[in-house]
């Protein structure tokens, strides 16, 4: 059985509902998780989405900022959320796939969007940058607490961080910005081995090729100028590494109609 499973900042779901129509409709992933959704629950787009033959959603959201959601072929067993650093800040869904999903059934895909941290890379100086160093902080200690990878698992999302040096378009100049500071990408780097995650897209696609899926909107021409970084991931429980059939990033969906600085990040696995 192949299992697409692709995950996406979308930036606003309802005022970019129709490139993620457009997205399902050309590239049809079993599961699509989304973040930045930046709408409460009452007004999330859920006939819209259904009706592009994903039947099965969940979602977690809140005015104008933040926000999470899961779109899938197949029914769900068990969804849950948890809220981090004390914040009922819609960053985090979990769900777990049905006996209906056959060889995927009893796979758990959680889904966070971990803060950006602003502009300042100093704790002290910025309580933005401090919530997200806590807030891997607490990742750090559910993967510890929790054992997710303990049995297959997915962790996807907008994390935030390019860890590697390859990871962004030039490692030099960015080690003093945010997403690719040094304390960032050594605290999700622990975090994902002490967790026992594989990252997919490396562990086919190792450095040094450059991988980006996200483009600033600042830049004028971000295709000729190229100037990423990798923010996206998808992260396997070990059972699952040697599953993992391709990763690949839509970057085309940067250059459409109003589109979101990020990409979709696609996973396919045969189970």
């Amino acid at each position: 059985m192949k299992l697409s499973v692709s995950t996406w900042n979308i930036n606003s779901v309802r005022l970019r509902i129709d490139q993620v129509r457009r997205f399902l409709q050309d590239e049809r992933p079993d599961i699509l998780c989304l973040q930045e959704t930046k709408c409460p629950d009452d007004k999330f787009p859920l006939k819209d989405l259904q009706a592009s033959g994903y039947p099965f959603v969940v979602h977690m959201g809140q005015k104008g900022y933040n926000g999470v959601a899961i779109l899938s072929r197949y029914p769900f067993s068990q969804t849950s959320v948890m809220e981090m650093c004390g914040r009922q800040d819609a960053r985090h869904i979990t769900v777990t796939l049905s006996p209906q999903a056959k060889a995927a059934s009893g796979l758990v895909i959680h889904n966070f969007y971990v803060p950006a941290g602003g502009d300042i890379p100093d704790p002290d100086l910025n309580e933005k940058f401090r919530h997200k160093l806590q807030f891997m902080d607490e990742l750090r200690g559910w993967g510890g607490r929790s054992k997710p990878t303990a049995s297959p698992a997915i962790l996807v999302g907008d994390l935030n961080v390019a860890p590697l040096e390859h990871d962004v378009w030039s490692h030099k100049q960015l080690l003093d910005v945010v997403s690719h500071t040094p304390i960032e990408t050594a605290a999700l780097e622990e975090l994902r081995q002490e967790g026992g995650w594989t990252d997919a897209m490396r562990h086919i696609r190792p450095e040094p090729e450059k991988i980006y899926s996200w483009w600033s909107y600042r830049s004028p021409d971000w295709a000729a100028a190229n100037k990423g970084r990798r923010l996206d991931h998808i992260w396997l429980s070990q059972s699952l590494a040697g599953a993992i059939r391709s990763v690949e990033v839509t970057k085309e969906t940067r250059g459409w109609d109003r589109p979101s600085d990020h990409a979709p990040v696609t996973a396919m696995l045969e189970l």
